[in-house]
């Protein structure tokens, strides 16, 4: 019973807290899944889409060899997962992490199972029973023009908005950027400890050691720094480095190095793809296995060389700021967009398969065999109304705005509308495909939250609170300390316990990164991941605490194969609407092989992601996608309600418009409150035009959707008072 006790919770001895495992947590969601998928899909299967594989589907009937062409459930199930599987289940929940674990899980458990991947199947069944017709399609077929119209405009949007979130994950894990401090705060060092100044051409850099003392204020408390940091200043700035408490003058700020380490792993990515592309396509054709065990090989190697980048010569390229890693970013999104699918973005999904399923099982193993305690309170008090991630509101309705994808997501009904019903071989499998692709995105998002839950709340905070807003939150965190209890920190690196580690201790664990301010939860997730796989093989019986920093730069390789996957597939599906809309115009810019309609409308895309990356901030963007890409939800879900009520399935709709009316409520009261909060700051001069263009493209998404809402209820009051016109589905 105490060997069993022990596996489930764990007393905290200086805090005196219980904390439950995560073991028991894990093997529960999977059983919640596994009995979801073996009976709700089959109801959905059975009765609401009444799937019959004597159906000839679009595959068959248009097979071209290739955009139409009957494909296997197994290799099509992973092309769909790769499609789907973006930053969304992985960021979501560390972000929603400010609210304590509870709020989070059990939205990702609920939504996963009676939203997300309901809608991922029904809008997959609809579009195989319509001919692979895409969203917008389905609604000129089933609401006329005008619906189909608004649809494109608002799908346009959406997309943009959401490349846009998944941007500024990378830029915030790996770019360099200078965090504001404010004048008068002081910096103790601890006595002997010498601070390093250097005296540059435009500013001076003060370098300071582990141990400081950080006073924002004279009435806030002193806190110490576990790490090294350097601070910039005015080059006409008195500073002297020998007084014993140092303090700042207007216009200082806080130096975050980029990651070279990061940058040069996943930028070997892009060469790799080619290569495999060339390699599947040219060199060995269809030898996909082989070509995709090369470059998870070459990738995994890509790892390990980029420990030689930091300290070489090859460093200064590497590192890049934060607006150098957004030109970088809208670079490859460009010519992602603008070269042959076969090049580069089939070669990347094959990668991203595998290393996305492979790594998804390595980290549910290494939960079970580790076995951490979820050091977050289940509802956290202090930030239970808002904090340094989402600082509009409080757990409803932001928890599952943030939380988003892994529960689910808009996005996923353009890849179901997409390529996927072009490919499906019979009806039955857009069971597997539709619904347990979704559940295992669903499961990403679970092991995300549940690593981050295991990072204790102290280094969580270090990471996720910007360093320009430390003072604002100075005291929420102290309370936050008090409420939680005082732990006492291990200090020697490659103790049994490497999540007691502080931060100075895990920057060295990691490479020698800079962690604190590192705001957008990709570094946050990284860092829990190493944290866990680590611990995982302490069985091996040898020194694993150096693999620490390779388990890092893993997480932030395979974090950025999902975000740039997404990247590459989003950035295409805007250009093929942009370029839709200038046929309109000029004709022949619509055509497929235009390369000048191609270059332009992938450049006024990527211009369009770009600037909203430039321009903001994690805690302003991310809000801001979870809205747009919800409300894409509440589109995807009323276009499918439609279909149902107007083919003889009026009975069976409840499925899809329970889910649909929650979503809508949810993201309608975000979205009040994120206009408020917008529309405040521009009242108080506050980035008034990056605010006033938040402002304007969250309030037209809106209006858009719920214009489609509307329309598409009129229709069904119409058809439910006149009777059905069509013939129920059989």
């Amino acid at each position: 019973m105490i060997l069993l006790a022990n596996l489930l919770t764990i007393t905290d001895e200086s805090s005196g807290r219980v904390l439950l495992r995560a073991m028991p947590v894990m093997l529960a969601v999977l059983g919640i899944l596994a009995i979801a998928y073996r009976y709700y899909s089959a109801f959905l299967a059975a009765k609401v889409a009444a799937f019959d594989d004597s159906r000839i589907t679009p595959a068959h009937k248009m097979s071209d060899g290739s955009n139409y062409y009957p494909t296997n459930r197994w290799v099509l199930f992973g092309h769909h997962f790769a499609a789907i599987s973006g930053a969304g289940p992985l960021i979501g929940p560390v972000l929603a992490m400010q609210y304590g674990y509870a709020p989070g899980l059990l939205w990702l458990i609920v939504g996963v199972c009676l939203a997300g991947a309901v809608q991922d199947m029904m809008v997959l069944a609809v579009s195989v029973r319509t001919g692979g017709r895409s969203l917008a399609e389905i609604a000129k077929q089933e609401l006329g023009t005008r619906a189909s119209i608004l649809t494109t405009i608002a799908i346009l949007l959406i997309v943009i908005v959401a490349l846009a979130g998944l941007a500024i994950i990378i830029v915030k894990a790996l770019g360099g950027e200078e965090g504001k401090l404010p004048s008068g705060m002081t910096i103790t060092p601890p006595a002997g400890q010498v601070v390093a100044l250097e005296d540059l051409s435009t500013h001076k850099i003060l370098k300071f050691g582990p141990g400081c003392e950080i006073k924002y204020s004279p009435t806030d408390k002193p806190t110490v720094r576990s790490e090294a940091f350097e601070i910039g200043a005015p080059v006409d700035s008195e500073i002297r480095p020998t007084d014993p408490t140092i303090t700042l003058p207007a216009k200082c700020s806080q130096i975050i190095k980029g990651s070279s380490w990061g940058t040069f792993t996943i930028a070997c990515t892009i060469p790799i793809a080619l290569f495999v592309g060339l390699w599947m396509y040219r060199i060995r054709k269809e030898r996909i296995f082989e070509a995709s065990c090369i470059g998870g090989l070459l990738v995994l190697g890509a790892v390990v060389a980029g420990a030689w980048i930091p300290g070489s010569s090859l460093e200064p390229y590497f590192s890049l700021s934060r607006n150098g890693t957004i030109l970088a970013l809208c670079i490859y999104g460009f010519i992602a967009a603008v070269l042959p699918i076969w090049l580069l973005l089939t070669p990347r999904d094959y990668l991203s398969s595998f290393m996305k399923i492979g790594t998804l099982f390595l980290l549910i193993v290494g939960v079970i065999v580790a076995n951490p305690p979820l050091e977050h309170p289940p509802i956290n008090p202090v930030f239970q109304n808002g904090g340094p991630t989402f600082p509009v509101g409080g757990i409803f309705p932001f928890v599952f705005i943030c939380v988003m994808c892994g529960a689910i997501s808009g996005f996923h009904s353009l890849v179901a509308s997409g390529t996927t019903p072009k490919m499906i071989d019979k009806e039955s499998d857009c069971r597997c495909i539709g619904y347990g692709a979704m559940l295992m995105e669903g499961l990403v998002g679970v092991v995300a939250l549940i690593a981050a839950a295991s990072m204790p709340p102290d280094l969580y905070y270090a990471i996720n609170v910007d360093v320009e807003l430390a003072p604002k939150y100075q005291k929420q965190l102290e309370e936050l300390k008090d409420y939680m209890g005082t732990r006492d920190p291990m200090h020697t690196v490659g103790v049994r316990e490497l999540h007691q580690l502080d931060l100075g201790q895990i920057e060295e664990s990691v490479g020698g990164e800079s962690l604190r301010g590192r705001t957008g939860g990709a570094v946050t997730l990284a860092v829990s991941m190493a944290t866990i796989l680590t611990d995982a093989f302490r069985w091996l019986d040898i020194e694993v605490s150096s693999w620490m920093k390779y388990w890092y730069h893993f997480a932030i390789m395979f974090e950025a194969l999902f975000i740039l996957t997404t990247i590459d597939a989003g950035t295409r599906i805007a250009r093929y609407l942009f370029q839709e809309a200038l046929g309109k115009v000029i004709p022949s810019l619509a055509s497929p092989n235009s390369i000048i309609g191609a270059c332009l409308a992938t450049f006024l895309v990527t211009a369009g992601w770009g600037s909203l990356v430039a321009t903001g901030q994690i805690s302003t963007i991310w809000p801001m996608f979870g809205i747009a890409n919800q409300l894409l939800s509440v589109l995807a879900l009323s276009l499918v309600s439609t279909y149902l009520i107007q083919h003889g399935k009026a009975k069976y709709a409840w499925v899809t418009i329970l889910p649909m009316l929650f979503v809508t409520t949810t993201t309608l009261t975000a979205g009040k409150l994120m206009v408020q909060a917008q529309y405040a700051n521009i009242q108080l001069g506050t980035k008034v035009s990056t605010n006033a263009l938040n402002m304007g493209l969250t309030i037209f998404i809106i209006l858009l959707v719920s214009s489609m809402l509307l329309t598409c209820i009129s229709r069904w009051i119409v058809v439910l008072r006149l009777g059905s016109k069509k013939k129920e589905i059989s």
